[in-house]
């Protein structure tokens, strides 16, 4: 039994037929904080039994996922390929003692058995033909079944649903190993959650059916069961369980949508887990306050506004070093050198406050690292007009004499320059935003003059007159 004080060993057991995906990270997540609260081990498994659906692109996907987000593991990856012989050798065992048999049903007096049930109303279940068998068939390759109770029920303490039971009545003799040798996910899990020592299982709630089933076999080979916590699924905004078309796509793919880890993990720590009204938590405080106990039972739906929200938090108040290594990643992604712009720490003093993803930043900082072709028809049609030339000259003079290019100078400067031909700053400080970025966006323009940079400021301010001088002629 594990108490909160007691170091629990827990395992994420992904299988590698896709990407590692929201819910699959988030189950990761409470895994790593359970293990990590109480000074425990968390372990990585791979089960790949399913030998046509699992690749190693997906086991690399899952690798590069939790990597991305921090979760690193103490042990392992472990993988169910490579254990086999346990598998075997354990139900070997189960038949030496009675607990398990060989069952040479076909598949079509199998899908007869299902058809019937359906049709009756009923549960499809084995009927325990080959139970007590007094021969074997001849060139049939068997299966190996659980000879499951008849009698009692399973009870167990769920660490999120509460206490469940289940009459034994209700399950049948589930298939342990297959005709090739291959464990079914019931008896793989258990055999491997057994040598491996885990004292808390932690997954989703769609394998809750499965718990019980499983608690029976632990039992049959001596054992004492794990506890378990069955976390509710989530869920899109709609309702309807989460899926591609709510953004149910692969970790990564919400790194390549700009979002930084540390939002992501505070961001699926608390779908479906609370500590009172904060929002807001650093690994360090979802480690010291994380207990499985606390996770919701019911489902939690996913809120795109609420992990933008903290995203951008994050942009502006998380490890620096982190939030650089994302803004590196994604600059390289877009093809745009970093050493022909401005620092890195001076564009985010800027840009942080105005984005709430990285590909927002890259996109809306382009303009300071690299130069365009062509203004913004609408743009320039509406601010790079005769009229603006003038102030344009007037502010070029002033800005070519300049020692000091900084934010409050060159904030004084253009607003001196408004002063002096007596018009509002907007008649200046529009058509310079056009001639400085090549459309009418950008920060406060004495931001935007500092982050383009001295020499490329006058030369957009040339090639904007050029354009007005072109325009009038």
């Amino acid at each position: 039994m594990t108490s909160e004080t007691a170091p629990i060993r827990t395992r994420f057991a992904p299988s590698p037929t896709g990407f590692l995906h929201i819910g699959g990270a988030r189950t990761a997540l409470f895994c790593y904080l359970a293990a990590r609260a109480t000074q425990g081990q968390f372990i990585l498994r791979i089960e790949d039994t399913d030998r046509e659906r699992s690749t190693q692109q997906s086991v690399q996907a899952i690798l590069e996922g939790m990597e991305w987000l921090g979760l690193d593991h103490d042990e392992g990856p472990f993988y169910q390929s490579e254990r086999f012989a346990d598998y075997q050798e354990k139900a070997d065992s189960l038949l030496n003692e009675g607990k398990a048999y060989r069952c040479y049903c076909s598949r079509e007096r199998l899908d007869g058995l299902r058809e019937a049930a359906m049709a009756a109303g009923e549960k499809p279940r084995y009927d325990g033909h080959c139970r007590d068998l007094e021969s074997a068939p001849e060139g049939i390759e068997p299966v190996i079944r659980f000879r499951n109770p008849d009698l009692g029920s399973v009870v167990f303490e769920d660490r999120v649903r509460g206490r469940i039971e289940v009459e034994n009545s209700e399950l049948d003799d589930l298939v342990i190993l297959r005709t090739d040798g291959s464990p079914t996910y019931n008896f793989a899990v258990v055999i491997d959650d057994l040598d491996m020592a885990i004292n808390l299982v932690i997954r989703g709630d769609d394998h809750i059916n499965n718990t019980p089933r499983q608690i029976n076999i632990y039992h049959a080979l001596g054992a004492e069961p794990p506890q378990f916590g069955h976390v509710p699924m989530i869920l899109g905004g709609d309702g309807a369980r989460l899926s591609k078309r709510h953004g149910a796509v692969s970790v990564m793919a919400w790194r390549e949508a700009g979002y930084l880890p540390d939002a992501l993990i505070n961001y699926l720590a608390r779908l479906g887990w609370s500590h009172g009204d904060q929002e807001v938590f650093s690994r360090e405080q979802l480690i010291e306050r994380f207990r499985i106990d606390d996770v919701n039972r019911k489902p939690s739906r996913f809120d795109t506004e609420k992990l933008n929200w903290l995203n951008q938090h994050y942009l502006r108040e998380g490890s620096e070093e982190q939030v650089q290594a994302e803004v590196i990643w994604h600059f390289d992604r877009a093809g745009l050198s970093l050493e022909s712009g401005p620092a890195l720490s001076d564009l985010l003093s800027v840009q942080a406050e105005r984005v709430e993803t990285l590909v927002e930043l890259v996109e809306q900082s382009r303009p300071f690292f690299s130069d365009f072709e062509d203004f913004d028809a609408k743009a320039a049609k509406k601010h790079l007009r005769p009229v603006a030339a003038e102030p344009l000259v007037a502010l070029k003079g002033r800005l070519e004499t300049l020692e000091d290019w900084s934010p409050d100078t060159l904030q004084n400067t253009v607003q001196a320059t408004a002063d002096a031909l007596e018009i509002g700053f907007g008649k200046i400080g529009m058509p310079l935003r056009v001639a400085l970025m090549g459309h009418g966006q950008s920060p406060g323009i004495n931001h935007t003059l500092w982050l383009v940079g001295r020499e490329r400021s006058l030369a957009r301010i040339d090639k904007a007159l050029a354009f007005i001088s072109q325009r009038a002629a």
